[in-house]
């Protein structure tokens, strides 16, 4: 260190207070104490990140010292707050101080000795989950976003939805899930691949006809993204399976194409509190929304009994458009992504509805009938009909 250097030091040391391990520590406890209401203490680490990750104190907020004047102000608004700044020995963070106060943080303090000292006193210390150089580089995008960042990615690793179909809105919503990192994917579909499907149904291809879509989906998946862990179902929907298959998952994306199935799982995932987000497409008119149970209506809230046979026909009785699934598949993995994550404003109470001939989307609000049958003031789903003998059922 050069002459220069030593005396920005000696001034830094005579404009910042510096503290102990031993009186940070106790500072920090008493405050715990104290409770959430008098916190006015906040840990800053400004290391860099490699070092954050090696360990760092229990509720410290990281703010690397070269992003600190961009990123200090957000991540501490109050500039009352006393604010303990720690590196690795307590160079960086006298600077880091110094230059706190010039912007304007009244109460400024640079623990002696950093984390080395708190770390050779015994004082406790975490090390952080950390992504690793290959799925840092695969989500690099999603780090980049404030709204998810690694914290988000985490989340997603360690989230759980199950896709009821691996079809025309299944595909879409599976594959751009299983981009995204959810970390395990279950996929219940007893159908096998036909050709007609592969005008929509983009997790199969032309070698796989005759294969278990479920099985199929599986590989494009693993294909895709080794994080995530597919579990299939090669098996139907039914009043004997629907509470264990749904059990062990977060979200549920519905991506059927009949009625009985429908009504099943709106009352299962009433019993079990799970979200549904539910998608339908019929030739060039796709409609989308979220039920989350007693926050918002349900299925049977919209639709108290099925309409006429005659006018519920199947997508392979009515045709669509290919590419409509795969617009309202896609919106359903961000609905999913969205509630996996808390972030938002998940299509709860509201259904989004698009015109593909007219290139429009529409929303209409949706409310609960407090007389519903399964979510209502005296709503019991268990055991109501869901008219297997009445709807119409893919061909």
């Amino acid at each position: 260190m050069g002459e220069a250097s030593r005396e920005i030091m000696r001034q830094a040391r005579r404009q910042v207070p510096e503290w102990s391990t031993p009186q940070v520590n106790e500072a920090l406890a008493h405050q715990h104490e104290a409770g959430r209401e008098h916190q006015e203490i906040v840990l800053v680490d400004v290391r860099e990140k490699h070092e954050w990750n090696e360990g760092h104190i229990p509720g410290a907020v990281h703010v690397p010292r070269g992003y600190l004047e961009l990123q200090v102000e957000e991540a501490v608004p109050d500039k009352d707050k006393t604010l303990v700044l720690y590196c690795a020995g307590g160079v960086r963070s006298l600077m880091a101080g110094a230059t706190l106060q010039q912007m304007g943080y009244k109460n400024v303090v640079s623990m002696a000795g950093g984390f080395g000292a708190w770390k050779g006193n015994g004082y406790p210390f975490v090390q952080p989950r950390t992504l690793s150089e290959a799925q840092a580089k695969r989500y690099s995008r999603h780090l980049l976003v404030p709204e998810v960042g690694e914290e988000g990615q985490f989340k997603l690793l360690d989230s759980r939805v199950l896709l009821i179909g691996a079809g025309g809105l299944g595909s879409p919503a599976a594959y751009y899930l299983a981009a995204a990192g959810v970390g395990t994917i279950g996929i219940i579909d007893a159908d096998v691949v036909d050709d007609s499907n592969l005008q929509r149904q983009i997790l199969h291809n032309t070698q796989r006809i005759g294969q278990y879509k479920a099985e199929s989906a599986r590989e494009t998946i693993e294909a895709l993204n080794p994080d995530v862990k597919v579990i299939t179902h090669i098996e139907r929907l039914d009043e004997s399976n629907v509470a264990r298959i749904i059990a062990d998952y977060d979200v549920i994306l519905d991506g059927t194409d009949n009625f009985p199935t429908r009504y099943l799982l709106n009352d299962a995932a009433l019993i079990a509190n799970k979200p549904v987000v539910h998608g339908s497409v019929f030739r060039f008119e796709g409609q989308l929304t979220v039920f989350k149970p007693y926050e918002g209506p349900c299925y049977r809230c919209l639709y108290p009994e099925p309409p006429p046979m005659a006018l519920a026909p199947s997508c392979a009785e009515a045709g669509v458009l290919g590419v409509l699934p795969g617009i309202i598949g896609i919106l359903q993995a961000t609905e999913t992504i969205k509630l996996l994550l808390g972030i938002g404003d998940p299509l709860v109470g509201r259904m989004m509805t698009y015109d593909a001939l007219a290139g429009e989307f529409n929303e209409l609000r949706l409310f609960r009938d407090p007389k519903c049958a399964a979510c209502g003031e005296n709503g019991h789903p268990e055991g109501l009909p869901t008219y297997a003998d009445v709807c119409a059922l893919p061909a």
